[in-house]
């Protein structure tokens, strides 16, 4: 190379890059966190009412020397599994399996460790019969009452209602190429412009990165990740964000019940604050 060649610096990832690595195949799912991370899980299946959903998966195990409940969305890592797990998107009764563990984790005092990475709720009819928009509601319901501490971890795609449903916490993370957002955006793309090719303009749009809903004062913190994103370095990414789901988790275990409460609420208050001029 030539002494006057300019090194080209880095080029900035846009939103649709990030959207990219979100949906890489090969990012770290819930259960790789929980293998790495936890000993001891025992998973627990089965919502008592219709069946067992395998898009979410929770349970107890031990995180940091205490017993933790864990629930989080469950993606495949090739088609056989995405299709049993229904690529991660939750049917009702996922929800309602996530709620009995967070109701059980609340009658015996265990904190509540949260993996989201979906792309949206399961959109079919016979969701919507079983009473998919009730089960969401009701998730969020009870998350924001939950008298246990909460983090809650966005790994990967956080669409839609789907996502929030696991989200209301104490501490919401983002690893640095994750995203959260109300819509896909190739959804909103199609109901803004009619034309789902203009998805890279939906996502610079949308805000959904996690740099822009941490100015936003919507997530906690942003995670990062290893050079080229969690799918280059699995480990690595898992190891970063179980250190601080773990910091944080310290931090809020030490408040009181009315307290921590208190201040839940007041986070998701102050959501959306704006000054008119």
């Amino acid at each position: 190379m030539d002494e006057t060649t300019p090194i080209s610096e880095p080029q900035e990832l846009t939103p649709w890059d990030r959207v990219q690595l979100a949906r890489h195949p090969q990012r770290p799912h819930t259960l790789d966190y929980i293998g790495a991370l936890c000993e001891d899980f025992t998973e627990l299946h089965g919502d008592r009412r219709f069946g067992d959903d395998a898009a979410i998966v929770g349970g107890l195990a031990t995180f940091a020397e205490r017993t933790v409940m864990l629930i989080g969305h469950q993606k495949g890592s090739d088609t056989r599994e995405n299709m049993r797990r229904n690529f991660g998107m939750s049917h009702p009764e996922g929800y309602r399996k996530a709620q009995r563990l967070m109701r059980q984790a609340e009658k015996f005092g265990f904190p509540l460790i949260c993996f989201v990475d979906t792309p949206a709720a399961d959109p079919k009819k016979e969701s919507e019969e079983r009473g998919q928009g009730n089960a969401i509601a009701e998730s969020i319901l009870v998350m924001t009452n939950l008298r246990v501490p909460i983090v809650a971890a966005v790994i990967g795609e956080g669409g839609s209602g789907g996502a929030l449903a696991l989200s209301v916490a104490d501490r919401l993370l983002m690893q640095e190429n994750a995203i959260f957002s109300v819509a896909p955006p190739e959804a909103a793309a199609s109901i803004l412009w009619r034309d789902s090719a203009k998805a890279p303009d939906a996502a610079r749009a949308l805000k959904l990165t996690a740099q822009d809903l941490y100015e936003l004062r919507i997530i906690d913190e942003v995670v990062p990740e290893p050079d080229g994103g969690a799918n280059q370095s699995p480990q690595a990414a898992i190891t970063a964000l179980g250190a601080r789901i773990r910091a944080h988790l310290d931090a809020i275990s030490r408040l009181d019940i009315p307290t921590l409460l208190k201040q839940r609420y007041q986070k998701y208050r102050a959501i959306g604050e704006y000054i008119e001029h």
